[in-house]
C-alpha cells in the first residue's frame, strides 16, 4: 500500500479521531494537529526512515560512497585548520540500529557525519552582550523546523567573549535539556547565522545539504529516541547526549535523502490541506452551536424557548458531536435554569416574595439574638440590571437579602505555617472545592486547640464554601461528615434560610453569566479577588422554594444525559484513535517484515 493510499483508503480515521479540540496538539510548525492527523504523520515519518516511503533506484551511488565522500571532507577540513581534528570514533554497533537497514543504506552515528557543538548563556549583567542583531535560541525558538529568528539576540561581544560560538545557515538543532523531553524531541535547522544557549546542540555537517533528511531521520526515531535516550527521574528531562552521538542510525544513499524529503514534504503538505480542512469544520461547527444555544438562552418566554428548542433538537444528532459543544449545551442548560425557562410554574407554589420576605424575618431574629450583624441596606435591583424578565411569582433581589450571613475565612496573620498538622482539623480552601464537593487536603488542617481558637470560623451542615481568589464561583456544599471544619483563608462561608436549596444556588454560581459579572467587579491584578461589597450587591432572581427544587431535579436529569452522550462521544472517539494506531503499527510491522 502506498503513502497515498494510506491517507485516502483511511481518510474517516485520520480526519474522525478527534472528539474535540481539546483532544488536539500543537504541532512542529505551531498548528494545531488533530489526534488521527497526528497519527497519520508519525506513520510517513517512520516509514520514510526505515526505507518504505519511497522506492529503492538501484542505480543510486551506495550510501556507502556518500560516506567515504564525508569522511574525505572532514579530513579536508581538518587539514586547512577549519575543525580540530576529532577523536576516532568506535565502530558503529549495528545491532543497536532501531530499524533494519534497508538494502544500499548504511549504519552511521551523527558524529560521523558532522561536528557537535554547545551553546551557553553570556552574563545577564554585561548589558553589552544583549539586545544586538545575532539571534540566539533556546528551546521556546524550537516550536517550528527552521530558525530564522529568536525571540533574544546577542551581540559580537557575546561571541567574542568565547564559549558562544557562531553557527551556520543548515546547522542542524536538538533540544538536549527541557521539559517538552517528556513528549516530544524537538529539532529545527537554521537558516540564517545564529548562536545557542545550553540547553540545546548543534550538529554543523560536512555535507550541509543532507540537514532536512537528518531532521526527517530525527522525527521518525523519535519514539526510539525519548524511549531510550533521555535521563528519566530528573528533576527537568534531559538527553543522554554521548549516547545519542554515538547511537547507530540507518542512512539512505543521497538521492534517495532526496526522494525522501520530496516525498515526506509533500505528503506533509497533505496533511496540512486535511487539518486545516477539518479545522474549518469544527469552527463552522462551533459558530452554529453558539448562535442556536444563544437564541434559546434570549428566548423570552417558555413558548419561545420550546420553538428554539425544536430547531436544535431536529439537528441534534450533528449540533453535539464534540465535547466543546455538549460543555456548550450544559451551560445554556443552566442558564434557562435560572430564567426560571426549565421547568413550568405552579400557581400554588409559595411565592418567591414571600420567601424572600421569611428570610428576612429569620434575619432580623439572628440580628437580635446577636448571632449575626445587621447588613447595611442596599438599593432595589434596578431595572437595568435585570438581565432577562422572570415570572410574576419570582422576585429579583440582591444576593445579600437572600443569605442569611456571608463570612470571610480567618486573615492569613491568624495561620502560621508551624500551625500546619496532618490529619487534624481541615481549612478548606478554593482548592478543595471539586464539583461542588469539598476534597479535603489533610495536610491543610489544624489541631483541634487551634480549631478552637478559630472556632468564629467553623462550617456547619448546609453552608456553602465559596472561593473568593482565583476562579470566582467556585463552591461546594458542606455536609454532616465536613461540620466543625473551618473556612479558610481564601473562601467565604454562605449561609440561608432553611427553604433556599443549596444545589440551586450552587446551581446559580455555576452560570457563565453570574460568573462573569463576579470576575467583572472583582479587585487585583495577579489575583482576582472577591469582597462582601461586591457579592453582596449582586442581582439574582429568585424563584419560589418549590420551584428551586424542581429546577435542580430538572437540570440533573439533563446533565445525566448530556454525561451519557459525553461518554458515548468519549468512547467512539477512543475507538478512531485505536483503530488509527492499530493501522499505523500494522503497516510498520509488514513494513518491516518484506
Amino acid at each position: 500500500m502506498s503513502a497515498r493510499e494510506l491517507i485516502t483508503d483511511h481518510l474517516d480515521l485520520w480526519t474522525g479521531a478527534v472528539t474535540s479540540r481539546s483532544t488536539a496538539g500543537r504541532g512542529r510548525n505551531g498548528k494545531i494537529e488533530l489526534t488521527g492527523i497526528k497519527k497519520l504523520r508519525e506513520l510517513i515519518l517512520e516509514l520514510a526512515v526505515r526505507g518504505k516511503l519511497v522506492e529503492q533506484d538501484p542505480d543510486d551511488e551506495p550510501a556507502s560512497v556518500l560516506l567515504a565522500r564525508i569522511a574525505e571532507e572532514k579530513a579536508r577540513l581538518v587539514k586547512e585548520g577549519k575543525i580540530k581534528k576529532p577523536k576516532k570514533l568506535p565502530e558503529v554497533a549495528r545491532n543497536d540500529l532501531p530499524a533494519p537497514l534497508p538494502r544500499g543504506w548504511v549504519a552511521i552515528t551523527l558524529s560521523h557525519l558532522g561536528v557537535f557543538c554547545g551553546g551557553k548563556t553570556p552574563s545577564k549583567s554585561k548589558g553589552e552582550f544583549w539586545d544586538g542583531d545575532i539571534p540566539w535560541v533556546t528551546p521556546k525558538d524550537m516550536k517550528f523546523a527552521e530558525i530564522t529568528d529568536t525571540k533574544d539576540h546577542v551581540t559580537d561581544a557575546a561571541t567574542a567573549s568565547g564559549g558562544l560560538e557562531l553557527l551556520p545557515q543548515s546547522a542542524v538543532l536538538f533540544v538536549v535539556r527541557s521539559g517538552i523531553l517528556r513528549r516530544m524531541f524537538p529539532t529545527a535547522i537554521t537558516r540564517t547565522q545564529c548562536t545557542i544557549n545550553q540547553d540545546l546542540k548543534a550538529l554543523q555537517l560536512f555535507k550541509p545539504d543532507m540537514a532536512r533528511y537528518i531532521q526527517i531521520m530525527s522525527w521518525g526515531f523519535e519514539g526510539f529516541i525519548l524511549t531510550n535516550l533521555t535521563k528519566t527521574g530528573t528533576t527537568v528531562e534531559s538527553l543522554k547526549f554521548s549516547d545519542f552521538a554515538s547511537q547507530a542510525f540507518p542512512l539512505p544513499p543521497l538521492d534517495e535523502q532526496h526522494r525522501i524529503v520530496e516525498k515526506v514534504d509533500e505528503l506533509m503538505a497533505l496533511c496540512d490541506r486535511l487539518e486545516q480542512q477539518v479545522g474549518d469544520q469544527l469552527e463552522a461547527h462551533e459558530v452554529l452551536v453558539d448562535t442556536l444555544l444563544d437564541a434559546l438562552t434570549r428566548s423570552a418566554d417558555a413558548a419561545k424557548v420550546g420553538e428554539n428548542w425544536a430547531r436544535i433538537a431536529e439537528h441534534f444528532d450533528t449540533l453535539f458531536t464534540t465535547e466543546a459543544s455538549i460543555d456548550k449545551l450544559k451551560q445554556a442548560i443552566l442558564q434557562l435554569a435560572v430564567m426560571g425557562r426549565l421547568v413550568e410554574q405552579d400557581p400554588n407554589d409559595e411565592t418567591a416574595s414571600m420567601l424572600l420576605g421569611r428570610i428576612a424575618g429569620e434575619k432580623a431574629r439572628l440580628v437580635q439574638e446577636g448571632k449575626i450583624k445587621k447588613s447595611k441596606s442596599l438599593p432595589p435591583v434596578r431595572d437595568e440590571e435585570r438581565s432577562y424578565a422572570t415570572h410574576e411569582n419570582w422576585v429579583w433581589a440582591r444576593f445579600q437579602d437572600i443569605a442569611n450571613e456571608i463570612s470571610t475565612g480567618p486573615f492569613g496573620s491568624m495561620i502560621h505555617k508551624h500551625d500546619y498538622v496532618d490529619d487534624g482539623v481541615p481549612l478548606i480552601n478554593p482548592s478543595h472545592m471539586i464539583n461542588g464537593q469539598i476534597q479535603e487536603d489533610r495536610s491543610v488542617s489544624v489541631t483541634a486547640h487551634k480549631a478552637e481558637e478559630l472556632s468564629s470560623y467553623k462550617l456547619s451542615s448546609g453552608d456553602i464554601v465559596m472561593a473568593r481568589r482565583g476562579e470566582v464561583g467556585r463552591c461546594a456544599i458542606v455536609t454532616d461528615r465536613e461540620a466543625g471544619w473551618l473556612c479558610g483563608t481564601g473562601s467565604f462561608a454562605l449561609r440561608f434560610y432553611k427553604n433556599i436549596s443549596r444545589r440551586y444556588i450552587l446551581m446559580m454560581f455555576s452560570t457563565v453569566a453570574v460568573r462573569g459579572y463576579l470576575a467583572g467587579n472583582s479587585v487585583g491584578t495577579t489575583m482576582t479577588n472577591l469582597n462582601h461589597g461586591i457579592l453582596n450587591k449582586m442581582p439574582v432572581a429568585l424563584p419560589p422554594k418549590d420551584e428551586q427544587h424542581r429546577i435542580v431535579e430538572k437540570v440533573d436529569e439533563l446533565m445525566a444525559l448530556c454525561d451519557q452522550l459525553k461518554a458515548r462521544l468519549g468512547e467512539a472517539g477512543e475507538t478512531q484513535t485505536k483503530l488509527a494506531t492499530n493501522i499505523v503499527e500494522k503497516t510498520i510491522q509488514e513494513e518491516s517484515c518484506q
